[in-house]
C-alpha cells in the first residue's frame, strides 16, 4: 500500500465536509490549489489534495514524472493494476477523514484526467455512497466492462463530468462515451462541456462551485 503525501487546506471553524481532488499527470498537489479561493463556497469544505507516485510513463517515452497510471497507447487496458493500487491509497486517505468524524456521504471525490479516472474508479465501487464524484476532462477506464466491476451502493451517486470541447489530451467523444455508459447503468449525471482544451475555464469553476455547494450544503 503506498502512503500518498497531502496538500491540505482547512476552513476557519468547522468545515460541512471534505473533497479529496486528484491531479493530472505530471502535476502535483498543488495544481488546484489556487482554484479553492476562485470557487467563493457558501458551505465551509476542507480540501485535500495528495500528490501521486512518480513512476516511468510509458506514452511520455519511460519519463518518470508523477502519475496515477502507466498509460501505453499500444494497450489501453495497460493500467489498470496501477488504477487499482492508487484506488486503494486513496481510499486510505478517505478511510482517514472518516476517522476525524467526516462520513463518506460528506466526502467528494474530485479529479481531472488521471485524478478523475482514479476517483471514478474508487467511487463506483465503493460499498457506502459518496457524497459525489467530481471528473473533470476525464473518462471512464474499461467502461465496456463497468456493470460488472460496480457496486449497487454507487448507483445514488451524483456524479459531475465537464470536458473541452477542444481537449488534444482526451477527445471528447471518448469523455461522452463514458458519460452514455455511467446514465445506462442508472447513474445522475450532469453533463457540461466548454470551448477549451485539456483544462479548466472560468465558467466550469462557476459551475463546480454551484455544484459543490449542492452537494455539501
Amino acid at each position: 500500500m503506498m502512503t500518498l503525501e497531502t496538500v491540505e487546506l482547512q476552513p476557519d471553524g468547522g468545515s460541512a465536509g471534505t473533497v479529496v481532488w486528484l491531479h493530472g499527470l505530471g502535476a502535483d498537489g498543488h495544481d488546484f490549489e489556487p482554484i479553492v479561493p476562485m470557487l467563493e463556497l457558501d458551505v465551509a469544505v476542507r480540501f485535500v489534495f495528495p500528490h501521486a507516485p512518480v513512476r516511468p510513463v510509458t506514452i511520455n517515452g519511460g519519463m518518470e514524472m508523477r502519475a496515477w497510471y502507466d498509460i501505453d497507447p499500444r494497450s489501453p487496458l495497460s493500467g489498470s493494476d496501477d488504477i487499482r493500487a492508487s484506488g486503494d491509497a486513496i481510499e486510505e486517505l478517505v478511510l482517514a477523514e472518516e476517522g476525524r468524524g467526516v462520513p463518506r456521504s460528506r466526502i467528494v471525490l474530485a479529479g481531472f484526467s488521471q485524478g478523475g479516472v482514479v476517483a471514478l474508479h474508487l467511487a463506483l465501487r465503493s460499498e457506502t455512497r459518496f457524497a459525489g464524484v467530481m471528473a473533470l476532462s476525464t473518462y471512464v477506464h474499461d467502461h465496456e466492462n463497468l456493470a460488472d466491476l460496480i457496486s449497487f451502493a454507487s448507483i445514488d451517486t451524483p456524479i459531475f463530468m465537464a470536458h473541452g470541447q477542444m481537449d488534444p489530451m482526451i477527445p471528447i467523444t471518448r469523455a461522452i462515451t463514458s458519460r452514455e455508459a455511467l446514465v445506462g447503468l442508472g447513474y445522475d449525471v450532469e453533463w457540461h462541456e466548454y470551448g477549451m482544451g485539456h483544462e479548466v475555464c472560468p465558467q466550469e469553476i462557476a459551475d463546480i462551485a454551484r455544484w459543490l455547494d449542492a452537494s455539501l450544503s
